[in-house]
């Protein structure tokens, strides 16, 4: 490891030499263009000698040289690679460097009308604000820009993607109903679709929470709207556990409620998102209780 530094920064010292050889009138004259182009090739080759040491700063700096040179020569999609792999290596060590390096190759990508591998690396850089800045605002953010991207390249199967993790975020957030037309708007769109109908009873059903983390009356109203629209969620469980949790929320019986969100996790685990709504719900019924 010790060696491939050493081999890095001697690759950083013979790119530096190239660059200075380059300036002047007269190399600018006399193969100047070459040697800068000699330069981004020696910084990209210091860049994965500092990986292989694990080096991720100073391999995210070397890739970030190159990228540099890279628009100076106006190679924009070499450059834009160069942002994105110092973005991956500066992942490891400084996220916030990460998310600037990505933001830049995100510009030249649409700059070039390039909107579906800008919307990629914006997920990227959305995953990093929600995993390593732990900052769900921005993660919102990043992911319903992502969205519009593939929406206007028709990729609809990876804007919905995005568009779930708005809505599940923005229910943590408590913004329940813009969660609520998100989850719709994305159910909607796989009814249609033979392969995807199972996953349209999944979005009502995370739909139908949001609306009783607001209140039974909205919930009612909207397992209607969904038995309606789609017949089959009628006699799907989780339609008869929502029923059941109304019941248990008109009648604030908190053991009742438990007791059957118990058995439908007994069969059809609950992930951590529903677990957190659900109890929401509950802590609701017993500050009731306490009035």
């Amino acid at each position: 490891m010790a060696d491939q530094e050493q081999k890095g920064n001697e690759y950083m010292a013979e790119a530096e030499k190239k660059l200075k050889s380059s300036q002047g009138f007269f190399n600018s004259l006399f193969g100047g263009s070459s040697k800068i182009e000699e330069a981004a090739e020696l910084f990209v080759r210091a860049a994965n000698a500092y990986k292989m040491a694990k080096k991720w700063p100073a391999a995210g700096n070397a890739f970030c040289r190159a990228a540099t040179i890279q628009l100076q020569l106006n190679s924009r999609h070499d450059a834009a690679t160069q942002y994105v792999d110092a973005g991956n290596a500066y992942r490891k060590a400084d996220p916030q460097e990460a998310v600037n390096c990505m933001l830049k190759a995100v510009e030249i990508y649409t700059d070039m009308g390039r909107f579906t591998i800008a919307a990629k690396h914006h997920m990227t850089i959305a995953e990093i604000y929600e995993t390593d800045l732990a900052d769900i605002e921005k993660a919102i953010s990043s992911y319903e820009q992502a969205a519009d991207y593939y929406k206007g390249e028709e990729s609809k199967s990876s804007a919905n993607k995005c568009l779930l993790k708005v809505a599940q975020f923005s229910a943590q957030l408590e913004r329940y109903d813009k969660a609520v037309e998100i989850y719709e708007e994305v159910a909607v769109t796989c009814m249609d679709n033979s392969l995807l109908k199972y996953s349209a009873k999944d979005h009502f059903f995370r739909a139908a929470i949001c609306h009783m983390c607001i209140d039974t009356l909205n919930v009612q109203q909207a397992i209607q709207k969904y038995e309606d629209m789609f017949p089959q969620f009628a006699d799907d469980r989780c339609c008869k556990l929502l029923k059941t949790l109304i019941t248990a929320c008109e009648d604030e019986d908190v053991d009742k409620f438990t007791d059957a969100i118990k058995e439908y996790d007994s069969i059809s685990r609950l992930d951590q998102w529903m677990t957190t709504m659900f109890l929401r719900i509950k802590n609701r019924i017993n500050q009731d209780d306490l009035k």
